[in-house]
């Protein structure tokens, strides 16, 4: 009985030691490359990336809705098409009393991490995501992106949403809601 009773509880504590080490293991959808959050910090002082807690029950919903598991400030596309890693982010950054958000689109090069500043949002906290390839028209029917690659949207729930493709070698953006 006394060996029984060893045994139970050795296999109780394996098991709650292999739980630890698989919750320990299992990466935060919104954790950055240690070295690319070095250099983004030595730009932008005090940021942080758009998290699920920053969006309004309304934003946050619908946001999990359409991607479940994903980091509202961070995702990571084939921006140019190279398929080297490449982040686009959504930061908060303060400035003086506010804090206004910042879209870059993050590429990994032999030289290091490549930081390109692609917009920003005054008292707005966007989410931004990838869609793949295709045909984006702007809101007004003035302007057609035919994207190679795969987009970023940058998006205010229930007000904006901009889609930036990478066009051989310039950025281009149409509003798909304004």
């Amino acid at each position: 009985m006394r060996a029984l009773k060893a045994i139970c509880v050795t296999c109780l504590w394996l098991f709650l030691s292999l739980e630890a080490v698989g919750a320990s293991t299992t990466t935060e959808p919104c954790r950055l490359p240690h070295d690319l959050q070095l250099q983004i910090a030595k730009k932008y002082a005090s940021f942080r990336i758009v998290t699920l807690s920053d969006l309004g029950d309304d934003d946050k919903e619908m946001f999990q809705k359409d991607h479940p598991n994903a980091c509202p400030g961070m995702a990571e596309v084939d921006f140019y098409g190279d398929g080297k890693p490449t982040f686009a982010l959504a930061l908060l950054v303060k400035r003086g009393s506010t804090e206004d958000a910042n879209l870059l689109v993050v590429h990994q090069t032999a030289e290091g991490w490549n930081l390109r500043s692609l917009d920003s949002a005054e008292a707005s906290v966007p989410v931004v995501w990838s869609q793949p390839p295709g045909k984006y028209d702007d809101i007004y029917g003035n302007k057609t992106i035919i994207a190679r690659h795969p987009v970023i949207v940058f998006c205010g729930y229930n007000s904006w949403a901009i889609v930036y493709a990478w066009k051989s070698d310039h950025v281009e953006k149409v509003w798909l809601r304004d």
